[in-house]
């Protein structure tokens, strides 16, 4: 085997303008291949990022009430504090827990109007969440505004105030500072008002960002009249995300073991829900667990269009670089046939000459590959650094956050390497097959 390892790679020595060209090929398109799985796992990880901080915890404990079989329903916990007893005595690997209202509203402006989610929190929870947001500079929200971040989002914790994302203050046309109010109908159908003002604009995190706002518990309690009592949803966070569907489909058991009536597993958002729900024959308390996964489920296409494009574009690349490589082999087979005789004659087996012609294909895989993949990897965290900001509104939807990020890792680096090379030597078979079913005496003749 060493000896084949040495003459394949004198060969590729030997025809170096061919190896490199050819090389350079499967290079661009590991590089590409490289590219294209860093931007869908950055995409990933901001969806990931986004949902968690926006949208939902690992795992959600909510549910709907209704007072009877006929009336609204309402995306709301009652006597949440024994569900939470239940949720902290059942699931290991708790990192904290936190509560969050929900609603849906119009915010009114002096110039505008918009509807959004409204999301109740408690300041003083909310570490993780001040700590991913970041600020807006008001030169992105305002005609006239500074390049400086205004507000302080911990001012969450006064009553009557809103976070915007900075979409929605410029819909408004509002800064830090101003004042607001919020219309909605309250639970038992009532028409209730409140008025608040802008502490902080935080930066949109892509399309989940686009019709959500964030207010103080205190004062979505009050803009529905309900009691400290109640709360929109636990959101549970792990030490390990990956353990979401396992701690949700076990605390499911739990649930239901206390006596609470817990609703079949749905993997779509809390407001999918409404219409089922209102239709159904029952009242009272209904809980409703979900994952992350779940709660975002209306963006998931985003990541799985981006998965099919890539899958698409990769297929051409290689498509090409496999056409590329047999007609490189095919004319090493016809420039060696002599060689090939000659080896053949002097006693080479057939599988040996096979394995030769492989082996070069393997080889010069192996060296493209992780040349591409090494300058993929390179420019992956030239991008990253850079902090290119995305300014098409569409793109940043897309992409779930205002920069281009690329997220690439060390498994995408040797799967990238592997994948390409093993293509590289499928397309070599049928020329090295070609090799080896040359007869010694038809390869010598060849010289003549």
């Amino acid at each position: 085997m060493r000896t084949l390892v040495e003459i394949a790679l004198r060969n590729l020595l030997a025809a170096r303008r061919r190896s490199a060209l050819l090389g350079t090929a499967i290079a661009l398109v590991t590089l590409m291949l490289v590219l294209l799985l860093g931007l869908s796992k950055g995409i990933e990880d901001n969806m990931v990022e986004a949902a968690t901080t926006v949208s939902a915890g690992h795992v959600n404990v909510a549910g709907f009430f209704k007072s009877t079989s006929t009336s609204a329903a309402a995306p709301i916990v009652t006597q949440k504090a024994p569900v939470r007893a239940i949720v902290e005595e059942n699931v290991d690997g708790i990192e904290y827990i936190v509560e969050r209202d929900r609603g849906w509203g119009k915010i009114i402006s002096d110039t505008g109007t918009v509807n959004v989610g409204l999301n109740g929190l408690i300041a003083a929870d909310e570490a993780r969440f001040f700590a991913e947001l970041e600020m807006a500079l008001e030169s992105e929200y305002a005609e006239d505004g500074r390049d400086e971040a205004i507000g302080d989002p911990r001012r969450l914790a006064e009553h009557d105030t809103i976070l915007l994302f900075a979409s929605h203050a410029k819909q408004l046309r509002v800064r830090v500072g101003d004042e607001l109010t919020i219309k909605t109908e309250t639970n038992a159908g009532v028409t209730n008002t409140v008025d608040v003002e802008v502490v902080a604009v935080a930066r949109d995190m892509g399309f989940m960002t686009s019709f959500t706002a964030f207010l103080p518990r205190s004062t979505v309690l009050e803009l529905y009249q309900l009691n400290e009592m109640n709360t929109g949803a636990l959101w549970i966070y792990l030490d390990d995300i990956d353990r979401s569907a396992a701690v949700m489909n076990d605390l499911r058991g739990h649930l239901a073991d206390a006596g609470y009536v817990v609703m079949d597993h749905d993997p779509n958002p809390f407001f999918f829900k409404f219409e089922r729900v209102q239709g159904e024959d029952w009242s009272g308390q209904q809980l409703d667990l979900t994952m992350w996964k779940d709660e975002v489920s209306y963006v998931a296409w985003i990541l799985a269009a981006f998965d099919s494009l890539s899958v698409f574009l990769t297929l051409i690349l290689v498509a090409i670089i496999a056409v590329g490589i047999m007609n490189a082999m095919w004319t090493a087979v016809r420039e060696r046939t002599a060689e090939i005789g000659t080896m053949r004659a002097i006693g080479m087996q057939r599988g040996h000459v096979l394995l030769l012609f492989l082996i070069e294909a393997v080889l010069l895989g192996l060296l493209a590959t992780g040349v591409g993949a090494g300058i993929g990897a390179l420019l992956a965290v030239l991008v990253n650094a850079s902090a290119i900001d995305v300014g098409v509104e569409a793109v940043q939807a897309i992409l779930l956050s205002n920069t281009l990020s690329l997220s690439v890792t060390p498994q995408a680096l040797v799967g990238a390497m592997l994948f390409i090379t093993f293509f590289t030597a499928l397309a070599a078979v049928w020329p090295s097959l070609r090799a080896a079913a040359l007869r010694p005496v038809d390869a010598l003749r060849h010289t003549e």
